[in-house]
């Protein structure tokens, strides 16, 4: 399938199938290839499908189309392999799948490489060469002067390349400045799936650029043997006589040596060839590329790093934006009801997390404070809790039932079908009569701490499977009075499920004793379980998001 890869604007690195027959850029959203920039044309061009290929026309627009940074005039234009078409500032590549698997990843260049999955028999090879895997690189027997030419080139081609995009293409530089009778050359590395993939490749002239098609047996040779090979005459070579690409391409002369990482594990090969018969490679040129091959593969390993590095600071940057959207769903200050005092704490394992509490005022002027906690945590539980937050506002506001509520909730946190589960705590306060009703979903029952200092675990035998597992559970609400003085207190796993070195739990029972010990305001009650899980921790990295909410009826407020 012939496709558009994007390679920036707002659908940089997307790849659009060219599946009808006209597919129409522009920024009108009735356009089959959408380009959001206010530049475009609202029908700016079109490309084509014709019994040879594709071609692109452009539709008078008004900041012109480009088709390898020459602008488009009158007329119809037929599309090559990899071509460049400019929209205004937004760049797409064209390519064209061909038989035998053709990449889109051969930025830059209208050259093509074809691997072929036909095997090559058993033959001689007319020159190979063992490649060092180590740290130290291979030792060559070429002679100082071609080697140190050979390895200044390479070191300057890539002594200021960081990315991949800058040292694949500095590396096939490097190679024609070595080998001055290269014609064409490519680098094709390893995949996250295991299989080699055209990276890029480079081409002398113009009229050298053409399909390179590459036996996969000659390519497994060089990688599972860790041996450069050379062919003096490829297109005669015994060993690659069923090989029909280098046949029918007369390649002249070849050299193919594998590319290794830092610890030496083979990750890519890198070839050149010759299609002119009195231009051969020779084995001290075998031994160059060797060497040219041994610095290119550190060098495209460090990129890979500094690529990684540079993806992961963006996802550190997006979650770190995350965080802040999701504080916007956490309560901005505690409840001002009379006679009451109110304390809370979140912290999420990671960035963002999938504990979830509020407080939220009910019509009927009750107020409602929830504790939740999504399983797992991390991006997916985040998002879960931003869809919980929305939902129990939506269901708190449709009914005083705080059962029915939770019933409600359940219903359409359930019709999602998410597979993931949210064990809920619902507390509501009638600050006049302060009677307090308690739904449970699956939660740790809350903690009541009465006047005597006794502490009890509150409506435990009403619990009920948590949200998102079953639709139609009848939740059941259990009401008591909270007196002055007296207090309850609301958690999520990752407190009692703190581990210290030696992988032991906090314990739901050191919460229980911290609160019996102590009569404490909410805050300093809060504070002091706290503290206990993290001194229980000790340094050890956070496993679970933590949430907590601590209430206190005041006496004589």
């Amino acid at each position: 399938m012939a496709y558009l890869k994007a390679k920036n604007g707002p659908l940089a690195g997307q790849r659009i199938e060219l599946s009808d027959d006209e597919m129409i850029l522009g920024r009108s959203p009735d356009c089959n290839i959408q380009v959001e920039d206010y530049a475009v044309s609202r029908k700016h061009a079109r490309v084509l499908r014709v019994e040879d290929g594709f071609q692109i026309e452009d539709l008078k627009s008004r900041n012109k189309t480009y088709l390898n940074d020459i602008v488009l005039t009158d007329g119809i234009h037929q599309l090559r392999n990899g071509d460049k078409v400019a929209i205004c500032d937004v760049i797409f590549n064209f390519y064209d799948d061909l038989p035998g698997g053709l990449s889109d990843s051969l930025d830059g260049s209208r050259l093509s490489v074809l691997f072929e999955g036909k095997d090559v028999g058993h033959s001689t090879i007319m020159s190979k060469l063992e490649v060092g895997s180590g740290r130290g690189g291979v030792q060559l027997s070429a002679s100082p002067e071609v080697k140190l030419s050979a390895l200044l080139e390479i070191t300057k081609a890539l002594g200021n390349a960081l990315s991949l995009d800058d040292v694949l293409p500095s590396v096939l530089d490097a190679l024609f400045k070595v080998f001055m009778q290269a014609d064409r050359a490519f680098i094709a590395l390893m995949g996250a799936d295991g299989t080699l993939v055209p990276r890029w490749s480079k081409a002398r002239r113009d009229d050298c650029e053409d399909t390179i098609r590459i036996s996969r047996t000659i390519v497994n040779h060089v990688l599972d043997l860790r041996q450069a090979v050379l062919s003096a005459d490829a297109a005669s070579d015994q060993q690659f006589d069923a090989s029909q690409s280098i046949a029918d391409f007369q390649i002249r002369s070849m050299m193919c040596a594998p590319l290794f990482d830092f610890a030496g594990e083979p990750i890519g090969v890198l070839q050149v060839d010759t299609l002119e018969r009195n231009k051969q490679f020779n084995e001290e040129d075998l031994e160059v590329l060797v060497s040219v091959a041994t610095q290119a593969g550190i060098a495209i390993d460090n990129a890979r790093l500094h690529d990684e590095s540079l993806a992961q600071a963006a996802i550190k940057k997006d979650l770190e934006l995350a965080a802040k959207v999701q504080a916007g769903f956490l309560p901005n200050e505690r409840p001002h009801l009379s006679g009451y005092e109110f304390y809370d704490y979140y912290k999420a394992a990671n960035f963002i997390g999938g504990d979830y509490y509020d407080y939220l005022e009910m019509n009927n002027g009750n107020l409602a404070i929830i504790v939740a906690d999504v399983v797992g945590h991390g991006v997916a539980a985040a998002m879960l809790m931003a869809k919980l937050s929305a939902e129990t506002r939506f269901c708190l506001a449709g009914t005083e039932d705080v059962a029915q509520a939770v019933i409600n909730l359940n219903n359409r946190m359930t019709g999602m079908a998410l597979d993931r589960f949210v064990t809920f705590l619902l507390v509501v306060i009638n600050p006049d009569t302060h009677e307090l009703f308690v739904v449970n979903a699956g939660h740790m029952a809350p903690y009541h701490r009465k006047a005597d200092g006794s502490v009890d675990l509150v409506g435990e035998e009403f619990a009920d499977l948590p949200i998102g597992i079953m639709e139609d559970i009848e939740y059941q609400s259990f009401a008591f009075q909270l007196r002055e003085g007296e207090s309850l207190t609301m958690y999520t796993d990752g407190l009692n499920e703190a581990e210290n070195g030696s992988e032991e739990l906090f314990g739901m029972e050191a919460i229980q004793q911290i609160i019996e010990q102590h009569d404490d305001a909410a805050d300093v009650r809060g504070e002091r379980i706290l503290n206990a899980v993290l001194a229980h921790s000790d340094g050890e990295v956070q496993g679970d998001d933590m949430c907590l909410v601590a209430i206190n009826r005041l006496t004589n407020p």
